[in-house]
């Protein structure tokens, strides 16, 4: 089997803050070196009371932000993701992949990517556009991803350097690309 030009970052239930700070930094440093990117970082906002943030995505194309998260009251239990929203972003994602990106980051596989929604489409539209894909998985979604990419992934640990590297050359520019910047920069990341 040959392996795609894809690469996962594993981690687990309570590391999911800190990689979303990790992809916006790698995201960052890409787009500073040139590089067209396609997909998504997240931002969240710690909103006190609530046990849970609520979560912002950025588009890395043009930097907008989208709102993912339903406002249902801090009372209300279960999935608090705003489908429309993300579909909306995944729209974005898919616009920039069949432009001239050079790589997709997606932020989340998650349950709806497994069931074959979410930035699924914008994944298997960069796949077939031999585009390099950079995605985060969890460990509770990891037999979903598995069973979507047959083995024909690598994994990555949560090294931000080896990562970097990893989407250079995926894009098949050198390590000391400087590259032109003429698509618009990732918008700064939310506080907080």
């Amino acid at each position: 089997m040959q392996q795609l030009n894809i690469a996962v970052i594993r981690y687990g239930a309570k590391d999911g803050a800190a990689l979303d700070g990790l992809l916006a930094r790698i995201a960052a440093q890409l787009s500073a070196r040139g590089l067209k990117l396609a997909g998504a970082v997240q931002h969240n906002t710690d909103n006190g009371n609530r046990c849970r943030c609520d979560m912002t995505l950025q588009d890395l194309r043009s930097g907008r932000l989208i709102e993912i998260s339903e406002k249902r009251g801090e009372n209300a239990r279960g999935c608090r993701l705003d489908q429309m929203a993300l579909e909306e972003m995944v729209g974005l994602a898919l616009a920039a992949v069949e432009a001239d990106a050079q790589l997709l980051i997606v932020n989340k596989f998650g349950k709806h990517e497994g069931e074959g929604h979410g930035f699924r489409a914008a994944i298997e539209a960069a796949i077939d556009a031999d585009i390099p894909v950079l995605v985060a998985v969890s460990d509770n979604n990891y037999p979903r991803w598995s069973d979507f990419v047959q083995g024909l992934d690598r994994e990555l640990a949560k090294d931000e350097a080896a990562i970097v590297k990893w989407c250079i050359e995926a894009a098949g520019l050198g390590s000391g690309h400087a590259g032109s910047v003429d698509t618009p920069q990732m918008a700064a990341p939310l506080p907080g």
